[in-house]
């Protein structure tokens, strides 16, 4: 988000508790262990905006002491609660932060209406509500599949200068494309619903074809031209941005090479999948990179458990992938985590009103 003409309030580690507070996966790129047991990282001094959020002034809230945690609802768009309503059958709490997809299907994005319907639902409930978008590759057609043909496709060059190169053909053809996804957000602005907004996830996931581009003209240069678009063009000031990468080993190095930079994002998130787990290096580098700003689990199938969270208590949520989230689990662990004093469900949400 870009800063505000507002006021600021001061955050440091000291008081930032009392402040307000698929099938994917690692299919590109190295997948070793961040490594070392160093502690935790202490956060530094931060100028913030003071927000306007009702839940972002909420996760800051509860910075350091508690979690939400969180379910994606991945397709069929038809049934967008499924893997919700699968957790509360395990667990009998409703996660407090839900999450849809744009997607990219022909069905699915025939049904993107009923899933923003659900995502006022949602909101309305009192849940955190979370968007993401597996968008098509706009040198090629949608709709498109999971495969080389279209998410996971891949631009040459060429073709990456002249997406970003504002007023080109292409640019204007993945324009079009965002306004797509812009119509079903500005009826989430019209409802008041405030969106943690997680496009271009994984930026550093060589496999998607937006992603694996380091530096300033790459992935995170396109990043940057969607949340000016969508912020200053279209006038979406209803987004939370959430800023996202994998856990590969190269992370200490990812997190420079993909920042879009502070004022593009609100929330730095980390997708945990490469099999180390929760590693206090990986935490200490997301707390490092974030300079103050939230951090959450952006994505997980192996979930964290409540000693975990206790351990690493800025993670502010997590987000459990659908179909994954039970075939890495236990009922059991699933029930016992969202059960735990300082994992926060749907019914110790404060509610929006």
């Amino acid at each position: 988000m870009k800063k505000m003409q507002i006021p600021l309030i001061l955050i440091t580690a000291a008081t930032a508790v009392f402040f307000a507070c698929g099938g994917k996966k690692s299919d590109a790129g190295p997948g070793g262990d961040n490594g070392g047991t160093k502690p935790p990282v202490d956060t530094p001094v931060v100028t913030i905006p003071a927000t306007p959020f009702k839940s972002l002034n909420y996760l800051y809230k509860i910075s350091g002491t508690k979690t939400v945690a969180g379910i994606h609802n991945r397709e069929p768009n038809a049934t967008p609660a499924v893997w919700t309503e699968k957790v509360y059958s395990v667990t009998g709490k409703y996660p407090g932060l839900w999450s849809g997809d744009f997607l990219f299907q022909q069905d699915n994005i025939n049904d993107r209406q009923t899933m923003i319907n659900e995502a006022i639902n949602q909101w309305n409930k009192g849940a955190l509500v979370n968007i993401m978008w597996h968008s098509c590759n706009p040198a090629l057609a949608e709709p498109c599949g999971f495969d080389a043909n279209g998410v996971l496709s891949k631009l040459t060059n060429d073709q990456w200068t002249e997406l970003t190169t504002d007023g080109s053909a292409m640019n204007n053809k993945w324009k079009a494309l965002v306004d797509e996804v812009c119509f079903y957000l500005q009826q989430l602005k019209d409802k008041n619903v405030e969106v943690l907004w997680r496009p271009m996830h994984e930026m550093n996931q060589g496999s998607f074809w937006w992603a694996g581009r380091p530096g300033p003209t790459g992935t995170r240069k396109l990043y940057q031209m969607l949340h000016d678009y969508m912020v200053k063009t279209k006038g979406l000031t209803n987004l939370i941005w959430v800023w996202d990468v994998q856990d590969f080993g190269s992370l200490n190095d990812d997190v420079n090479a993909y920042n879009p930079g502070a004022d593009y994002y609100d929330v730095a998130a980390l997708d945990v999948y490469d099999g180390s787990g929760y590693t206090q290096a990986k935490y200490n580098t997301m707390v490092t990179v974030a300079a103050g700003k939230l951090i959450a689990i952006g994505e997980c199938q192996k979930l964290p458990t409540a000693a975990q969270l206790t351990a690493q208590p800025k993670w502010t949520f997590f987000m459990g992938w659908s179909e994954l989230e039970f075939s890495n689990n236990s009922d059991a662990d699933i029930k016992k985590l969202h059960t735990a004093p300082n994992v926060i469900t749907l019914d110790k949400m404060p509610g929006w009103k």
